[in-house]
């Protein structure tokens, strides 16, 4: 069965950091484009970072820049999200998703990714 199952949420305090794992089982992570997305209550699911799977190009969403990274150990068959910096607007139900047919991934077209994550909370707050 295929599937994928994040870890390393929790919660953290205002400035502080986590960092979230994908982890695939019964396919090989390393060939589909993975996007990490979150749902804040009372809003909708927006796209935060992305891996393609053929040239690792990544992509964030602006209000991560510079704080958030994405990272392929494709050893491990596992993609992070390394949080940094983190506020309470980054409080958010996180889901991994992972595409195989799109050459590059995407952040606004959740309709690609075929495979989805149960979802992580992440909640920051004092």
């Amino acid at each position: 069965q295929l599937q994928l199952v994040e870890s390393g949420g929790g919660l953290v305090q205002p400035g502080g950091s986590l960092r979230l794992s994908c982890a695939a089982s019964g396919f090989t992570l390393n060939y589909y484009n993975v996007g990490w997305f979150r749902q804040a209550p009372g809003k909708e699911r927006e796209g935060v970072s992305c891996v393609s799977r053929s040239v690792n190009t990544t992509y964030y969403t602006d209000s991560v820049k510079g704080r958030f990274s994405i990272f392929r150990d494709r050893a491990k068959n596992t993609v992070y999200l390394h949080m940094n910096s983190l506020t309470p607007l980054d409080t958010a139900v996180y889901y991994c998703a992972a595409d195989f047919h799109e050459w590059y991934c995407s952040l606004s077209g959740q309709s690609i990714y075929e495979h989805w994550g149960q979802g992580i909370q992440v909640t920051v707050s004092s």
